[in-house]
């Protein structure tokens, strides 16, 4: 399988887990290397002869073609993801997210390539006061990163009504786990409160957000790769759902840390609510999470705290 972005936070635990799991799996690897890209996360198999790394990007036909060859599934993770930076510079987003996953489309259709599952997200929907979004919901995307991201749902779609192209989506709620940069918000508010800084915690801190494992996602982005039906879209989450202020506290209470180091800021603008997700899909497919939030939060935080030598260098 082609694997892009796998060198991110998800897409380096996906390989990782497929790899460990399937031994007669073989994986190419294609990421541009952005900040956010690090190969330190793929050290375990960087010397395995089913793995191939190939530095490129999702926006070259050139790069994609040369990855894509030969291939039976595509895994799209390849995307700018942070919201903060889609607020001050949306053009990269765009690119990468809606053209991107353009390029990809194009060379898998003439490449012949049997699955193509594209990696979304909750923040597609918008926000919801009450209740689950269900995937037949209308999207209603808030910020310049999941509007990139909508515009690559829905050309995925497109594709598939066209050209009959064997694609799939998977919407994941909020990831934690290792190997996540610390730019977002748990790895942050890790290393802050372990440096004794301030945690800058937006607008009233209860915004909620639904966390899932990023293994558990991995074994749902794989049970919709290999049980999914062809051109539909499937939920992924847990039903853990926290308000930020839950969230930060929890980890200052993991490191025995004050919660005088919370600082409330101004609200990013365009800052969703509450994100929740029906998942009734997914796991009508033998899909259900293994990890509560309280078990996978004291993980994320024993990982990080065990591996100081992957994250300092991020800081620089």
């Amino acid at each position: 399988m082609l694997v892009t972005g796998g060198a991110g936070f998800i897409g380096s635990n996906f390989i990782l887990y497929m790899l460990h799991r399937h031994p007669d799996c073989h994986i190419t690897n294609l990421d541009t290397l952005t900040y956010a890209g690090n190969l330190a996360n793929l050290k375990a198999v960087e010397k395995d002869p089913r793995y191939l790394f190939v530095k490129g990007d999702i926006t070259s036909e050139n790069d994609v073609r040369g990855a894509m060859k030969d291939v039976d599934a595509v895994i799209n993770f390849a995307a700018e993801s942070f919201v903060d930076r889609s607020i001050a510079d949306p053009e990269n987003f765009v690119r990468t997210n809606v053209f991107g996953t353009y390029v990809l489309l194009e060379c898998a259709r003439k490449y012949d390539v049997q699955r193509y599952l594209q990696i979304s997200s909750d923040e597609v929907y918008g926000s919801i006061e009450e209740g689950s979004f269900r995937e037949t919901d209308p999207l209603n995307p808030s910020s310049p990163y999941s509007a990139s991201k909508a515009g690559a749902d829905m050309l995925v779609g497109a594709y598939h009504k066209t050209y009959g192209a064997p694609v799939l989506i998977a919407r994941s709620s909020n990831n934690l786990g290792p190997y996540q940069h610390p730019e977002k918000l748990i790895p942050s508010f890790i290393i802050r409160a372990l440096q004794g800084g301030k945690l800058p915690l937006y607008g009233d801190g209860m915004n909620v957000r639904d966390w899932i494992y990023v293994e558990d996602n991995c074994v749902a982005i794989e049970t919709v790769l290999q049980k999914g039906e062809t051109g539909e879209i499937y939920n992924i989450a847990t039903g853990n759902e926290k308000t930020n202020l839950d969230v930060t506290k929890c980890i200052l209470r993991e490191l025995g840390k004050p919660e005088t180091l919370i600082r409330f800021v101004e609200d990013r603008p365009g800052h969703d609510r509450r994100y929740s997700l029906d998942t009734t899909k997914i796991r009508g497919l033998g899909w259900k999470p293994v990890h509560s939030f309280e078990d996978s939060l004291k993980k994320t935080v024993d990982w990080y705290l065990r591996n100081e030598w992957w994250w300092r260098p991020l800081l620089q």
